[in-house]
């Protein structure tokens, strides 16, 4: 498994290296975006893990260009900035996952299992439907629009993710934790709230102009996708 480490921070890049290679990962170092850039062109990579302070380019906009070409590959964002906005912005970049600074090299381990083991069980999207439909609401996976009543609706990359999966579960009630490992790839965090306010935004964009809502929130619970309320 190739990984590449992108951080301006050799004591942290080395710490990170040493470590993964313990487990077995072949691990390549980039101290900027622009070199990272390149290194992606010429390496297949397994995986990308990235500061999200760098310099001439932050990791969020790098992200997003490296998405933007090869949109299965994983990234992991480090940061030590771990307020629900910077996270959304993370995700909303691409990032798979994301780990606030300080962290145990161990949980890191961990979550890198997880995302390449999610990876690896991914449906590939030649094999699923093109198309999802539920009420008036359509979705084309192909292209990623998505059209309410005709009238097409914008979405963030997660936010199509998230009405993806809740289509694709509904008239069942989904728990945050079911939400969080199938859409992010990871355990929920109970001491954060990015799942709440990811909803809300697709709530806003989905149901706030259109009398039949489809996102319901069922109390300690978690949400459920129907019209039948």
């Amino acid at each position: 498994m190739k990984v590449l480490i992108i951080e301006d921070n050799a004591r942290v890049s080395s710490l990170l290296k040493r470590g993964l290679e313990s487990q077995g990962y072949q691990i390549y170092i980039s101290e900027d975006a622009e070199d990272a850039l390149v290194m992606v062109e010429k390496i297949t990579f397994d995986l990308v893990i990235t500061d999200i302070m760098l310099p001439q380019m932050n990791g969020i906009e790098l992200s997003k260009m490296i998405k933007q070409k090869y949109p299965d590959l994983p990234i992991i964002m480090l940061t030590a900035l771990g307020t629900i906005d910077e996270k959304i912005e993370g995700f909303d970049a691409g990032a798979d996952d994301y780990m606030v600074k300080p962290f145990e090299i161990r949980e890191l381990y961990a979550r890198i299992k997880a995302v390449l083991q999610r990876k690896s069980s991914t449906i590939p999207k030649s094999e699923l439907s093109s198309h999802l439909e539920y009420q008036d609401l359509k979705v084309n996976r192909n292209t990623n629009r998505v059209f309410r009543n005709g009238k097409e609706i914008e979405l963030t990359p997660k936010e199509f993710k998230l009405l993806i999966f809740l289509m694709s579960n509904s008239e069942r009630v989904l728990s945050r934790e079911e939400i969080a490992e199938n859409v992010w790839g990871n355990h929920f965090d109970t001491g954060t709230n990015y799942i709440d306010v990811y909803i809300a935004y697709l709530r806003k964009k989905i149901d706030k102009d259109f009398e039949e809502k489809l996102i319901h929130t069922r109390p300690g619970m978690g949400f459920i996708f129907t019209h039948q309320l």
